[in-house]
């Protein structure tokens, strides 16, 4: 079989390469330029990371090129992304990348090559039963990525490969290191791929200009400034300069809101503040990866945010809009962010959040 292989310079996709030329397979690697920076502060790595992705291929004696897909990427992710914060929502550009640029640009280059299918090194599992594909998490739950694979539909997951599925990182740094692989000890990726290094206000305020405003306790006291309300989500602790007050509890400051249209940005002391609890939400623009809903109302486990263990849940679908009631009250759900359904270990799909039931700022609990 002719596979392409995604190589992102990292140990992941190399051992992902390594095991599928093991197997026989016709396999080549193809690098994808995503994002383009002249900011020599930027901490992007693209340059060093094609150079691994190249190395690596030379080491296993496979094809190498690469691809710019960066245009794609500012208008599929970029623009989407600064769209959500433009609201004050918390997006996740992950889940899009790997829809439009992974599983989009990146499969439609390789078929044009003449690749059967694609490969990448995330961790996750895929089986076709019955005449559909399904995603099923990976074997190491505590590296699986379904969670931001959640939107592939099932000619993507159809022409995906998972090498990594079955395997825990321990063992991909083992096989990365016995093959001599340039890139075994190499630190993994961590963060939003266009941000790098850089400050993540600093870096968003060159597109969303900054608007400081008030910071108010829940039930409406001035506390302080904040940069931007743009740049706070529900449940972040650092960058509040708060500082202590003789008439607080001493406990940690938490964000519990915003008011976008008025710049406020809510603050609450405890990490059980009761202004970041809910037990339900909506979303909407729901993906399923078997093309339909499991039922219009249905018992499932379900994560708002990644690495979270799977909460369970009952859905009730409307078309592309779902309702979601938790059996546990759930911690700091952020608007913006995805809920990612699941029956076991398969991912069923998922929504954006765009609500919840979490007591309204200003009304005692």
């Amino acid at each position: 079989m002719r596979v392409t292989v995604g190589m992102s310079g990292g140990v992941d996709s190399s051992v992902a390469a390594l095991l599928l030329k093991n197997a026989g397979h016709g396999v080549s690697g193809f690098f994808m330029l995503n994002w383009e920076d002249e900011d020599p502060e930027s901490g992007c790595h693209a340059d060093a990371d094609r150079k691994d992705a190249l190395a690596v291929c030379a080491r296993l004696g496979i094809p190498f090129r690469s691809g710019n897909f960066a245009a794609e990427y500012r208008a599929r992710v970029f623009a989407y992304f600064l769209d959500e914060y433009r609201a004050g929502r918390t997006p996740n550009p992950d889940v899009l990348c790997n829809r439009e640029i992974k599983f989009g640009s990146f499969l439609d280059a390789a078929r044009t090559d003449g690749a059967e299918k694609i490969a990448t090194g995330h961790y996750a599992r895929n089986e076709c039963l019955d005449g559909r594909w399904r995603l099923l998490r990976a074997r190491d739950t505590g590296k699986d990525q379904t969670y931001f694979l959640h939107t592939l539909d099932q000619g993507q997951l159809g022409a995906a490969l998972f090498p990594l599925g079955d395997l825990h990182k321990t063992e991909v740094r083992r096989i990365a290191d016995d093959a001599g692989l340039p890139v075994a000890a190499k630190k993994d990726s961590t963060g939003i791929c266009f941000i790098g290094e850089r400050d993540f206000r600093t870096f968003l305020s060159t597109y969303l200009p900054a608007h400081p405003g008030e910071l108010r306790d829940p039930h409406g006291d001035t506390l302080g400034e904040h940069q931007g309300a743009m740049f706070y989500t529900p449940g972040q602790r650092s960058g509040l300069h708060i500082g202590g007050r003789a008439d607080s509890s001493g406990e940690p400051w938490y964000v519990v809101g915003k008011d976008i249209a008025a710049n406020i940005v809510y603050v609450d002391q405890g990490h059980d503040s009761p202004w970041l609890q809910s037990h339900a939400l909506n979303a909407s623009g729901a993906h399923w990866i078997a093309g339909v809903p499991p039922a219009a109302s249905f018992d499932c486990t379900a994560m708002t945010r990644y690495r979270q263990p799977p909460q369970a849940c009952h859905v009730e679908v409307d078309g592309d809009r779902c309702a979601v009631r938790f059996d546990a009250t759930q911690r700091a759900v952020a608007p913006g962010q995805s809920v990612v359904f699941y029956r076991g270990e398969e991912c069923l799909g998922g929504a954006v959040i765009d609500s919840t039931d979490a007591p309204s700022i200003g009304v005692a609990t």
